[in-house]
């Protein structure tokens, strides 16, 4: 015991032998090792390491110019482009917090996440200053201070006040001395979630959870300095799942994307040999509509990360035969983006196409850097078994979980309930240790006393070949108690009808699982492609489907 306690404690912690884990240090080291490489690509605009580390700097440099301090909140509505990544290092640069607001949000809801973050600047793109300016009209405190981040390639632009970002940044010194943070555990960035039921909760990162993770995604993806990153998955989306830090840790090349235009992502893929991409299925999906109509592969190797719903088989295919190979992922904003990856094993590539997607489908195993992932029963918090059909609750534990919830201490522990994050997501484990996901708990349809997955149905819903996305809701039913609708978005030029489809599903799963009802249309999406589900609930009680 003595030898024990003379290891632990006699030898200390100083400067020399522990430093604070902080994505900052990726690019400091980033323009030490590559000062000329292309960090970042935006239309005619590109900048080596060595001037995005002095823009992130001189960034710093602005926010102690306007009084920001550590503890502070700075907010930004931005698209993909260079601001929007230099944000994530010049924010923490001076111990301030980065609030990466959802740029599809309503006036009342970002007036709700710059009231509840208590806001001191706002960082905003033209584009959205209608919605900026509504919102600060409904403020009751103290309003933030608005730098437009103004774009040359938009044509004539609306701004708010005088505040412009690159005459700013021009004037500022690069700030030289910006340390790292004193401890790790500081916040890094607030992220609100969707608040589908209410107001949204704000989700609190911090320096180590942000640098574990970007070193995560290298790991998880085998990512090379040469990687070309194109910004398909928006930044405000959990920190872009920690991928601009992770960019600056290996020295990669990221391209800038405005919007989602499958179109001209295909263009930049090419033009500048984009080697990744993340993205929801919607978004691959789009990418391989768009591509069949130019009837051209990809001539070099890409591979893009998907998460949300499994990809179909018609997408994994469709994305093969582009050159595209697709790795499943899984995450919520609380884990910092992906915290699960169906890691593919060898021979996986040999299976049938079917088996293939069924493998890659599922949401695999721990991320590299994250201690645990787990399936429990809800209420004993025991480990359900690896049998492929008991059901339970995915959690987490480990580094890459939030701090908690901002200002909500009953959520926060809501959350953090014996010692595990509840992800709020049921699934069941299989024989080879892989978590499958068969529902939200909020999603399961109970029919007649019988669960029926979601996931499940919809999973078959889109195997056929002319459907692109589908969503499956409980839908009032006299008899049963609810019985399963779906909303399904066909691929274009699609004639398929509800009976088709009904009797599509009733031939591959049990008969009371499949759909009473089909609605054809559009589905409402995320910035991110999540199905906004509470809309076609909504849809349903209001009776706008009949």
């Amino acid at each position: 015991m003595s030898d024990i306690c003379h290891f632990n404690d006699a030898l200390e912690k100083t400067a020399a032998n522990h430093v604070p884990l902080s994505p900052l240090s990726f690019i400091k080291r980033a323009a030490a090792v590559y000062p000329d490489r292309t960090a970042l690509i935006y239309n005619e605009t590109r900048y080596s390491w060595q001037q995005t580390y002095a823009r992130c700097c001189r960034l710093a440099s602005m926010l102690k110019h306007f009084g920001i301090e550590r503890g502070d909140t700075v907010a930004v509505m931005l698209p993909n482009v260079p601001a929007m990544y230099e944000a994530h290092f010049g924010v923490p640069m001076v111990g301030a917090v980065l609030n990466a607001i959802n740029v599809r949000l309503d006036p009342e809801a970002v007036a709700f996440i710059l009231e509840h973050s208590r806001s001191r600047l706002l960082l905003v793109d033209p584009e959205y200053v209608d919605v900026v300016e509504k919102a600060l009209a409904r403020l009751e405190g103290p309003a933030p201070r608005v730098i437009n981040v103004s774009d040359p390639s938009q044509g004539e632009q609306r701004l708010i006040g005088a505040l412009e970002y690159e005459a700013l940044l021009s004037e500022q010194p690069v700030l030289a001395d910006w340390e790292l943070p004193v401890d790790e555990w500081d916040a890094i960035a607030l992220g609100y979630t969707s608040g589908t039921t209410g107001n949204p909760k704000g989700v609190v990162t911090h320096h180590r959870g942000a640098y574990l993770n970007a070193v995560s995604n290298v790991l998880s993806w085998t990512l090379p300095p040469s990687v070309v990153y194109l910004w398909t998955l928006p930044m405000f989306h959990c920190n872009g799942w920690c991928f601009p830090w992770t960019l600056a840790a290996i020295g990669g090349t990221s391209v800038c994307l405005r919007r989602v235009d499958p179109e001209v992502i295909l263009r930049l893929i090419r033009q500048h040999r984009v080697s990744h991409y993340c993205g929801a299925p919607i978004v691959h999906s789009m990418i391989a509509d768009a591509a069949g109509a130019e009837q051209g592969a990809i001539d070099h190797k890409v591979s893009g990360l998907i998460a949300g719903a499994a990809p179909p088989a018609s997408v994994l295919e469709r994305m093969e035969k582009l050159g595209v190979e697709l790795t499943h992922v899984y995450g919520l904003t609380e884990t910092y983006g992906p915290a699960s990856v169906c890691v593919k094993q060898d021979g996986w590539d040999q299976r049938p196409l079917e088996e293939r997607v069924r493998l890659n489908g599922r949401q695999g195993v721990t991320y590299p850097l994250q201690e645990c992932i787990a399936v429990l029963d809800p209420t004993t918090l025991e480990p359900v078994p690896a049998d492929g059909e008991t059901v339970g609750e995915i959690m987490f534990q480990g580094n890459i979980v939030m701090k908690g919830y901002l200002r909500n201490e009953a959520a926060t522990s809501e959350a953090f309930a014996g010692g595990w994050f509840h992800s709020g997501d049921l699934a069941v484990v299989e024989s080879d240790g892989y978590i499958k996901i068969r529902d939200r708990l909020k999603d399961v349809i109970i029919s007649g006393g019988e669960n029926i997955s979601s996931m499940e149905v919809e999973e078959i819903i889109q195997r056929h070949e002319e459907v692109e996305l589908a969503a499956v809701v409980a839908m009032v039913d006299a008899k049963w108690g609810e019985v399963p609708a779906a909303f399904v978005q066909l691929r274009p030029g699609s004639e398929l009808s509800e009976d088709a489809l009904i009797s599509f599903c009733r031939e591959n799963i049990s008969r009371f699982k499949a759909p009473k009802k089909v609605i054809f249309g559009p589905l409402p999406t995320t910035p991110t492609g999540k199905i906004q589900k509470f809309l076609l609930r909504k849809q349903l009680e209001t009776g706008l489907s009949a």
